[in-house]
């Protein structure tokens, strides 16, 4: 597959993430470097919705820590169950955040971020790595969100 996406600017956000699914699936085909994927699917997500912030933090020795991704410079470190990353990597679950200045514990690596979602990745049952998605807008991310990444977190599993 060519390394270019082609996402109608015009569609809704559901059918922009059902044109990115097929594309993201054929991008990571064949490809077994966890970086590289990151990379792309960071990149991918960043371009196709202009999010403020994207990437992924890697569970490391009982912390996370700063993987590839797209945006301003971002947090290195984040230990577990705090902030809005540590609790996704904690509870096992997504979790979306309309408000992060009203959620105890949110760490703040760039004061313009409004609202987040992230989603776990899960190897036999751990966690092995977290994919975080800010917004610079209060309530950006809801279930239509949280389906779809949870879609792209398969295909990024499925590489291992």
């Amino acid at each position: 597959m060519a390394e270019s996406l082609y996402i109608d600017t015009g569609a809704s956000k559901a059918e922009k993430y059902e044109s990115l699914l097929p594309q993201l699936k054929g991008l990571l085909t064949g490809e077994t470097d966890t970086i590289a994927n990151f990379a792309n699917v960071s990149a991918a997500l960043k371009q196709a919705f202009g999010f403020f912030w994207v990437g992924f933090y890697i569970v490391k020795h009982q912390e996370l820590v700063l993987g590839p991704f797209q945006g301003t410079i971002a947090c290195t470190r984040i230990k577990y169950g705090k902030g809005v990353c540590g609790t996704a990597w904690k509870e096992k679950r997504t979790v979306i955040v309309e408000d992060v200045n009203q959620f105890p514990g949110h760490i703040a690596c760039d004061a313009a971020s409004q609202s987040e979602i992230v989603v776990p990745l899960f190897v036999r049952d751990e966690v092995i790595a977290v994919l975080d998605v800010d917004s610079d807008h209060l309530n950006h991310f809801d279930q239509t969100d949280a389906l779809y990444l949870q879609e792209i977190v398969k295909l990024l599993e499925a590489q291992y």
